[in-house]
């Protein structure tokens, strides 16, 4: 059989003949369809590229070119069904999988993999937007921290499915998370100070008042914590020059 090249276009490049931009998932699905013989054939795929139409599955197994498949997706239990467009016989540059496109287009049947990508795309376009608007950069700052926020949750939310639909530990994950979120305490510290620094905090109230007391018992508790196993981290920072917090008695009104 030979193999279908892609157009080309006068500058000699690839001409996309795709309806819509592909969006890297990693979304377990079964695919199974009718042989030749009419068996019943099933193989274990992950979707690799995805939109509304389709995308690009990765499989050990093919079924033939223009043959109608039924993919189920593992995580949704969701159904549907596609047809065979491409494999590794029929076009050059796809190895270890297949293409399909949905007989009827379903923007949700891939999950929250292509969600999240869609949305994190969405929102750089804006951020671009933006940027040639000349908003102030602080606030564009603000904006990528969020989308980023966005789009590793909407990660994490699909990596910890994954983790119950196996039957896997999900203890390494969480320990994950909880760093992350470490990480992104010790930056809301380091823009708030600067925040405090150039006036722009109104210390007299009720969200400071706030903020300093869940402080005070989040040092109380890593204090604690850390005479537990040896005072280590402490010592550590010490030696690092760091100083501990230690809270300041905070005049009653």
């Amino acid at each position: 059989m030979s193999i279908k090249k892609r157009p080309m276009s006068a500058d000699g490049k690839t001409v996309e003949r795709r309806r819509s931009h592909r969006f890297p998932v990693a979304v377990p699905l079964e695919v199974s369809w009718r042989a030749k013989d009419g068996a019943a054939v099933k193989s274990d795929a992950v979707a690799r590229q995805v939109n509304a139409n389709g995308g690009f599955l990765k499989m050990s197994s093919y079924p033939d070119l223009g043959a109608r498949v039924t993919l189920a997706n593992f995580l949704s239990a969701q159904t549907a069904e596609a047809r065979v467009l491409a494999g590794p016989p029929t076009r050059e540059g796809v190895s270890n999988g297949i293409i399909v496109e949905l007989i009827e287009p379903n923007d949700t049947f891939w999950g929250v993999n292509l969600q999240s990508e869609k949305t994190a795309s969405e929102l750089h376009k804006l951020e671009k937007a933006m940027q040639s608007e000349g908003i102030d950069f602080r606030l564009l700052k603000e904006y990528r921290d969020a989308v980023e926020f966005i789009r590793s949750s909407a990660t994490t939310v699909q990596q910890l499915r994954e983790c119950h639909l196996r039957g896997s530990n999900d203890t390494e994950l969480l320990a994950l998370l909880a760093t992350e979120r470490i990480r992104r305490t010790i930056n809301s510290c380091l823009t708030l100070m600067t925040d405090l620094d150039s006036g722009r905090v109104k210390i007299e109230s009720k969200e400071v008042d706030e903020l300093y007391q869940a402080l005070e018992q989040l040092t109380s508790r890593l204090r604690r914590d850390c005479q537990k196993t040896g005072d280590r981290l402490l010592n550590g920072s010490r030696k690092r020059g760091s100083v501990a917090a230690v809270p300041v008695a905070r005049s009653s009104r």
